[in-house]
């Protein structure tokens, strides 16, 4: 399984303008996990300003995986299975895939911006 890196969701989202470098490609096997990785420039910290997660499929519009603030604080798109979890260091949020499946082939892409937890409201 390949996953690449460049709809109903429980959180609002915008666009977010800090620069964010991906990990061109990712492999792994089916059933392991895979680990992406988004690390975000300007001396950027992921725990005060969170990270969107999303997949996109071939024909398909990109959909919402999650919204990592902190372990206690994360927002999960509709329908998204909890084997799709979010972590983060410093300036570089994370995506683990647990149980890899042959739907997870897809392209991933991270945000960068800032969650009003009492709104669910994303803003960059």
């Amino acid at each position: 399984v390949n996953v690449k890196l460049p709809v109903q969701v429980l959180c609002m989202w915008s666009g977010a303008k800090k620069m964010v470098t991906q990990q061109a490609l990712v492999s792994g096997s089916l059933g392991q996990f895979v680990k992406l990785s988004c690390s975000v420039s300007g001396g950027y910290s992921i725990s005060s300003y969170g990270i969107g997660w999303f997949q996109q499929t071939p024909g398909n519009p990109p959909r919402s995986l999650l919204y990592y603030y902190s372990d206690s604080r994360t927002c999960r798109g509709s329908g998204v299975p909890d084997r799709f979890s979010g972590s983060a260091s410093g300036s570089v949020g994370y995506l683990t895939i647990s149980g890899l499946q042959a739907e997870d082939d897809a392209d991933y892409y991270c945000q960068f911006g800032s969650w009003h937890v009492d709104t669910d409201e994303l803003f960059h």
